[in-house]
């Protein structure tokens, strides 16, 4: 079933959701820099950007980001070329304070990696199953540094290699209507 648009919206916005067949073909680390420069540009509060990535591209260092993989999503996420661990920091640079958006930020970023993957023709997922813990211990992540997700970056694959519940469900998946998404918060 095909997604239904009811607004005029950006294009890479219409096209943009998360596969899971990826080709194992390289991405050009320029394709890589930009998605990593979108994100750079994403807002933030106070302007601290809280987020942080690491790249893995190597055999050796995807192997390592791999491994902190939960099992469902390393069937499929092996594949891609890249992988990107996405971490916020949660402390304010200027006065060590708590930042209460760092989350929010950090999201604001993987929003916009997405969306310029989409538009340079570039597949993205994002995973949040993966070990937190092994990923502090095995990057000797700070305390106010989190993790927050794994990010597969690649070209599309062909999806006849995935398992066949995986197949079934590799397509754009429908999104609630407007309506049921608008709070009746009045004041």
């Amino acid at each position: 079933m095909p997604r239904d648009f009811n607004h005029e919206i950006l294009q890479e916005i219409k096209h943009r959701w998360s596969p899971r067949a990826f080709s194992a073909e390289p991405v050009a680390e320029e394709d890589v820099l930009a998605l990593l420069e979108a994100a750079r540009f994403a807002p933030s509060c106070y302007n601290e950007q809280p987020w942080r990535f690491i790249v893995a591209r190597t055999p050796r260092d995807l192997a390592s980001m791999q491994s902190l993989l939960a099992e469902q999503n390393h069937a499929w996420a092996h594949r891609a070329p890249v992988l990107i661990l996405l971490l916020a920091k949660r402390t304010f640079t200027q006065d060590g304070q708590e930042n209460y958006w760092h989350m929010f930020d950090t999201g604001t970023a993987w929003g916009y990696l997405s969306l310029e993957a989409q538009r340079r023709g570039l597949i993205s997922h994002a995973m949040g199953g993966f070990s937190r813990k092994r990923a502090v211990a095995l990057y000797n992540l700070p305390p106010d540094i989190v993790p927050m997700a794994v990010v597969a970056i690649g070209k599309p694959g062909d999806a006849a290699l995935l398992t066949p519940e995986l197949r079934e469900r590799e397509r754009p998946g429908l999104r609630k209507p407007l309506q049921t998404l608008l709070g009746d918060f009045t004041v």
